[in-house]
């Protein structure tokens, strides 16, 4: 898959999709600098090229592009941190976060 890639997560009952609570998220887990523009909070680090979020209809949108051209460690370490960020964002662990995609993919 080349070029973007936009996915939406539902929030957990009691975790609020406030966009300053997310920027905040985003601050604790990666240590890079956060461009804001139109309520949309974009980093480079690691294996993303860019990744966006925002909140939109009460739901966590992420918008990625992955850089190709890093080490395996690297890849870890983003995928790691990416998913502790969608984890304490939404308040979903990864294996429910993927139980709640197949009942939209089988619903749709």
């Amino acid at each position: 898959m080349d070029g973007d890639i936009i996915q939406e997560h539902s929030f957990k009952r009691g975790f609020s999709p406030d966009a300053g609570r997310i920027r905040t998220e985003l601050e604790k887990n990666f240590p890079a600098q956060i461009k804001e523009e139109n309520g949309k909070c974009t980093i480079n680090y690691g294996a993303f090229k860019r990744l966006t979020v925002w909140v939109n209809n009460k739901k966590l949108c992420v918008e990625s592009e992955s850089n190709k051209d890093v080490k395996d460690d690297v890849i870890l370490d983003t995928n790691k941190r990416y998913r502790v960020f969608l984890d304490e964002s939404t308040g979903y662990t990864s294996k429910e976060r993927l139980k709640m995609a197949k009942k939209e993919v089988q619903g749709a």
